[in-house]
């Protein structure tokens, strides 16, 4: 049984289904697609980010804070010049996180959603 389950895609809530798509094609450079009514990407290797709008959305803190919305994961993402991503986030919308603790080796992010993301040195 486990050899026929096979992962079809990684669901990412957000207010705004549409803008978190067009933020990670344009971050990602993956293709844009749909799935089941709503907006998603995939990678050349097939893992797709299929993005939902929820209305009464929370964005999660990070780092972590009583009684507020906790992560519930975060994303990483390999990139062969971390400044170079970092700037492309930013331009698309995201906000570099105020606490940083990956040193010269991967840089923690929001996208505009607040999900947390890292932009991580390919070695």
């Amino acid at each position: 049984m486990a050899d026929q389950i096979k992962l079809a895609d990684i669901v990412v809530d957000c207010p705004d289904e549409q803008k978190l798509c067009t933020f990670y094609q344009e971050l990602l450079g993956w293709s844009r697609s749909e799935m089941f009514g709503h907006p998603a990407v995939v990678s050349e290797n097939g893992v797709m980010f299929l993005f939902v709008q929820e209305e009464d959305y929370v964005a999660p803190v990070w780092p972590e804070e009583p009684d507020k919305q906790q992560k519930q994961l975060h994303f990483d993402f390999l990139v062969p010049d971390v400044a170079a991503a970092v700037a492309k986030a930013e331009q698309l919308g995201a906000i570099k996180a105020t606490a940083q603790f990956g040193g010269d080796h991967f840089v923690t992010m929001f996208d505009p959603a607040g999900h947390p993301l890292c932009l991580c040195l390919a070695d």
